[in-house]
Order: structure tokens, then sequence, then C-alpha cells
């Protein structure tokens, strides 16, 4: 079972690079997108705690 993971790590690096020398604007905005969405999850927690204090 350890080698399947390795074997599917393995092919998700290769189509990220495959990905990023084929259509590397594409890639960045695929990796804007994902900052953005991890940015709002980090607002959305600091909000919410900051809720919860006041």
């Amino acid at each position: 079972m350890k080698w399947v993971k390795r074997i599917l790590i393995a092919a998700v690096v290769i189509f990220a690079i495959f990905y990023v020398v084929t259509r590397p604007e594409d890639a960045a905005t695929a990796v804007e997108g994902a900052t953005a969405a991890v940015w709002s999850g980090v607002e959305a927690i600091g909000r919410f705690f900051t809720s919860l204090a006041t």
C-alpha cells in the first residue's frame, strides 16, 4: 500500500511540473486562486475567534 501512495504522489508532482512548463500563465492563476482561498479561510477563522473574544 505504501508503494501506491508513492506512485500517486509522483504522478501528481510530474503532472504539476508538466502543467507549469506547458501552461505557466494558467499555473500561476491556479496558484493565485489557491492562495486566495487559503487566505480567505485564515481570515474567516480570525473573525470567528475575534467574535468569541468579544
